[in-house]
């Protein structure tokens, strides 16, 4: 397995990870628990070390899965997982909006220490930005996570280059979580200068564009009862259809290099930065090997290029999250 650096932090974590979300949550119902287990320890026989979940998958009940699975390979693994929801720790009832007032952080450091049966949480990362709780509070309160033993290192997830840059004069910042793929470019104005600048990684979700980089939806596509697609306004028929030129780009591609879609949309993510460590999420073993199959899949300077060039070219329609969801990131 490749091994990349997130910035200039010491964390060294395989060059693909897990995103864990869809096993327990967002895309329909919620996948065969044991099954999952099998699924993760497949990845991490297939040497992935870098596993990503969050007290709010679930609530709770993502962290305890990762907990479960990788019990087994705590030496061998890296878990980030994440606070910033307002969710009630005992009961697990979502209240409206976020919470990253300081002893709310270290609560849930404490509860998500127990979910995943470790002693220390290898990445910390701020879900969402609080606006009514100063960057440098929660910079200092996971400082003191830090300092106690509790947590290993800060992150943060869709926070403005300003954010960053604030939360990092307190606590080094070793990772940055924005959705970025040929999909979605816009970390490339001022979040990738910004982490570059800094020594920040970046560690980005959705790489294959919620599927549709896969080129197994279309138009047409119906998705299940609790799929959060059905809410987005890019997974539109419109939109889908408005949009499909891109698909068909990486679908030119991958034909000519003997790929898939989702192999050349990864590929060209790798390729952009060695400090960024996708997390492609999937609960089929069969879409673990092909995403994997993406680190041996070589894109030239010319093929890049071209790529971008047809790329930049296309306007896609549609946003990329619910409006709710869009004023939640600090982007």
């Amino acid at each position: 397995m490749q091994m990349r650096k997130l910035g200039k932090s010491d964390l060294n974590v395989s060059a693909m990870g897990l995103g864990c979300m869809g096993m327990t949550s967002v895309y329909g119902p919620v996948a065969n628990r044991q099954q999952m287990i099998a699924l993760i320890g497949a990845a991490v026989d297939c040497g992935v070390t870098f596993f990503d979940t969050a007290e709010a998958y679930g609530p709770f009940v993502n962290e305890e899965l990762l907990g479960e699975a990788l019990a087994p390979h705590h030496n061998k693994v890296v878990i980030a997982t994440k606070f910033g929801f307002d969710i009630d720790l005992k009961t697990g009832e979502r209240r409206n909006g976020v919470n990253s007032r300081p002893e709310h952080i270290k609560q849930v450091a404490e509860a998500a220490l127990k979910r995943l049966g470790v002693e220390t949480i290898e990445l910390f990362y701020q879900h969402r930005v609080d606006p009514a709780v100063p960057i440098e509070e929660v910079a200092g309160a996971v400082r003191d996570l830090i300092q106690a033993g509790k947590v290993k290192y800060f992150g943060l997830s869709e926070a403005s280059a300003a954010t960053i840059r604030r939360a990092h004069t307190v606590q080094p910042v070793a990772a940055v979580q924005s959705e970025y793929s040929l999909w979605w470019r816009e970390p490339e104005k001022n979040i990738l200068p910004t982490l570059e600048e800094l020594g920040i990684g970046f560690v980005p979700f959705s790489p294959l564009g919620a599927g549709f980089l896969t080129g197994k939806i279309d138009q047409n596509t119906q998705f299940e009862g609790s799929d959060f697609r059905k809410l987005v306004p890019r997974f539109t028929p419109e939109a889908l259809a408005a949009n499909s030129g891109l698909v068909d780009l990486v679908k030119t591609v991958a034909a000519r290099k003997g790929a898939t879609p989702a192999q050349i949309a990864l590929a060209w993510l790798l390729a952009q930065k060695p400090w960024i460590v996708p997390i492609p999420g999937t609960t089929k073993l069969q879409r673990l090997d092909e995403n994997l199959g993406a680190l041996s899949v070589e894109l030239s300077a010319e093929e890049l290029q071209e790529i971008n060039d047809a790329a930049s070219k296309m306007v896609l329609i549609g946003a990329r999250l619910p409006e709710g969801a869009l004023k939640m990131t600090g982007l």
